[in-house]
């Protein structure tokens, strides 16, 4: 697919209602970035990665968004490709790469889709393949995963996370994503009702733990650099929305090849992180 081609398809699905503008709230986001969130998303790829720097690592960021993780990734020194399909996703990218490494050969920046193998299989293999939070959002979660793995280089790592499969309660949120995406009024509806459900959840446990109110929007950075308003945004809206239990993801990738070498799972809301590593001699 071109990229005019990939922009045209994505339009099209905001305005049927089956996709969220993850590029718009990731611009968003944008206007808050500092030092502080930089440095947080590279404490994040450190600790996961059990490394201190990433110099000559062939990484490639599946669904970059706002870019930060991308930027994390170089500034750490590696060798970075970022793609996304959402072509504001792709602005605010290639946006970070011109601010602080213009020109810089070593970051490459492109439209593309997790789905499309031809695409996939031209940007041939990684030492790191990260995905944080994309492939459950592509309509068609295993087959992103299937793309995704086939990325990684013999012995190289990846990493994902992905919501974790909470039955009944995941299909009421998938509800509450459809009627977000479905037009305006679906989505004013959402976020008047949400939004403040999720603030008084917080000042409450504030109250309860002597806490000033504040805290929790202020602290929250130190969740990979993030910001909560932003993520509240992107929970109530992110649609296509898919989910899969740590099990199934685990079963999955080691019938091909995959070794888990780390796992951070929730016990309800959000995502269950995996690392996993390719084994030498890959099954497939």
């Amino acid at each position: 697919m071109t990229t005019n081609s990939i922009s045209s398809e994505h339009a099209a699905e905001v305005r049927a209602g089956r996709r969220f503008e993850f590029g718009a709230n990731w611009k968003r986001f944008l206007s808050s970035l500092n030092d502080e969130r930089i440095m947080e998303a590279e404490r994040s790829l450190q600790r996961w990665l059990s490394v201190d720097r990433l110099d000559g690592v062939r990484f490639l960021d599946i669904g970059s968004g706002s870019g930060l993780f991308s930027l994390a990734a170089r500034r750490l020194g590696a060798v970075v490709t970022s793609f996304d399909y959402d072509s504001q996703s792709v602005a605010c990218t290639a946006a970070l790469r011109e601010r602080y490494f213009s020109a810089d050969p070593a970051w490459t920046v492109m439209a593309g889709s997790v789905l499309s193998a031809d695409y996939m299989h031209s940007l041939g293999t990684y030492d790191v393949v990260y995905s944080w939070g994309v492939l459950h959002h592509t309509g068609q979660m295993w087959q992103g995963i299937e793309q995704a793995h086939r990325r990684v280089a013999p012995g190289g790592l990846l990493f994902l996370a992905l919501y974790n499969d909470q039955g009944k309660i995941s299909s009421f949120w998938r509800a509450v994503k459809r009627t977000y995406c479905h037009n305006t009024i679906g989505r004013w509806l959402v976020l008047g009702v949400f939004v403040p459900v999720f603030a008084g959840i917080n000042l409450l446990a504030d109250i309860k733990n002597g806490r000033s109110p504040r805290a929790v929007y202020v602290n929250y950075v130190r969740n990979r650099g993030m910001s909560l308003i932003h993520d509240w945004v992107d929970w109530l809206g992110g649609y296509p929305f898919e989910v899969a239990g740590a099990g199934d993801v685990h079963t999955f990738l080691h019938a091909r090849g995959f070794t888990l070498e780390k796992l951070s799972t929730t016990p309800s809301l959000g995502c269950n992180e995996f690392l996993f590593v390719r084994n030498a001699a890959p099954n497939h």
